[in-house]
């Protein structure tokens, strides 16, 4: 019996043919093509409520966890690090949090500007590539005034934000503005309060800087937590809209894949390090227990998630991805 060819086969058939003949004949090479070796711009959206927070990378540091992290033994603090697959020293997130509230737009801690070396400094380009301008920040809060939380508040010798008024704790301010306490602060820790004195002047002068005392409603929805211990006016500040809540914790943790199983391990940034391990233990305990939104400045980028309770200690849950606005 004669098999029918229909068009199907016979199209298949001939490019069967030309495939095997261009077998034959050797491939012409491309150029390769140049390595881009940079990171997607830093930003990352998600809606809380109402409002719409946009976390911002100031970049990543190399921190040498094995020298700075205390009450943690060397094999426990490897074993720790392995388990994440990471080892010291940690590449570790600088993070800052834009808030729109639909009727202003605040930033929560400015990143490092220039005080730190060429792998930060990045807020500024990634704020502009998010779709915002220096000029439209209302408001700037800081959590507290370490070199990589304050260094973006000037861009050169200018108010990196000039519409902005900060806000601090008054007890950060007066603890880093005091020249009396740089005159009795060992040689290698004066920089931390020339650098403070620097970029807080122009907004003082501004009549931008209003300091606060205790747990305040800064701007309506969000609201700081005083929480002293790694610096002396370290504050937290709470977002709300529509039943969703954040935290944003500042410097309440630096070494997650380590201080979330064992909030009680410390590091030798903290100016009293007992009340900054209690705060912390406090603040996981009430995340695990009520359920919010997290974001932390060195959590890798972009920092937001939940903490659920595991053995004695706990583990972070960093957000699902997610493109919905």
């Amino acid at each position: 019996m004669k098999m029918r060819t229909s068009p199907w086969h016979a199209a298949i058939a001939a490019v069967l043919t030309a495939a095997s003949g261009a077998a034959l004949v050797p491939a012409t090479a491309q150029a390769a093509a140049p390595m881009v070796k940079t990171q997607a711009p830093g930003y990352y959206r998600m809606m809380l409520g109402d409002f719409e927070l946009t976390v911002l990378s100031d970049g990543t540091v190399d921190l040498p966890v094995d020298k700075l992290l205390t009450n943690i033994k060397p094999p426990q603090l490897e074993k720790a690090l392995s388990r994440a697959h990471l080892k010291a020293p940690v590449e570790t997130s600088v993070n800052t949090f834009l808030i729109n509230t639909g009727a202003q737009l605040v930033l929560v801690d400015t990143g490092a500007g220039n005080l730190f070396g060429p792998t930060l400094g990045k807020l500024l380009a990634n704020l502009k590539a998010a779709g915002y301008q220096p000029e439209q920040i209302d408001a700037v809060l800081i959590t507290h005034l370490h070199p990589d939380h304050l260094g973006g508040l000037l861009a050169g010798d200018k108010r990196a934000f000039p519409n902005a008024t900060v806000h601090l704790a008054k007890a950060e301010a007066d603890f880093w503005m005091s020249a009396e306490n740089m005159k009795k602060a060992p040689a290698d820790a004066q920089s931390g309060f020339q650098n403070a004195m620097a970029m807080l002047t122009p907004y003082a002068t501004a009549d931008k800087l209003k300091p606060f005392e205790g747990d305040t409603e800064l701007v309506p929805g969000i609201k700081a937590i005083s929480n002293a211990g790694h610096t002396p006016g370290h504050s937290n500040y709470a977002v709300e809209s529509k039943g969703q809540k954040l935290v944003l914790w500042g410097d309440l943790l630096h070494v997650a894949s380590v201080q979330f199983a064992d909030p009680s391990v410390t590091i030798q940034f903290d100016s009293d390090s007992k009340a900054a391990a209690a705060q912390r233990k406090k603040a996981f305990a009430d995340a695990a227990k009520q359920g919010y939104w997290v974001g932390a400045a060195h959590v890798s980028f972009p920092g937001i998630g939940h903490v659920t309770p595991e053995g004695k200690g706990y583990v972070y849950v960093p957000a699902n991805y997610t493109t919905k606005q």
